[in-house]
């Protein structure tokens, strides 16, 4: 879906990844376009792995989510 206003819907979140095989990833003040005006952690998580095609994800913890208005960086 294009996105044709200037001003749309994004998501500012710490995230916290942990990988079955070991390791982990973290981020903090990481932005992501979203359709809408909510969503849920669950989506979310699950959106990050599969944005950054991220295998043998564990668990994915998300803090200090909060959404904002602000022009789309990556068009579809």
């Amino acid at each position: 879906m294009a996105h044709t206003s200037l001003v749309d819907k994004r998501v500012v979140f710490d995230f916290e990844i942990a990988f079955s095989n070991g390791g982990g990833l973290k981020g903090w003040d990481f932005r992501l376009d979203i359709d809408g005006d909510d969503i849920d952690d669950a989506a979310l998580a699950d959106y990050i792995v599969q944005d950054m095609r991220l295998l043998m994800v564990g668990t994915v913890r998300i803090d200090n989510k909060r959404i904002i208005e602000e022009a789309h960086k990556r068009r579809a």
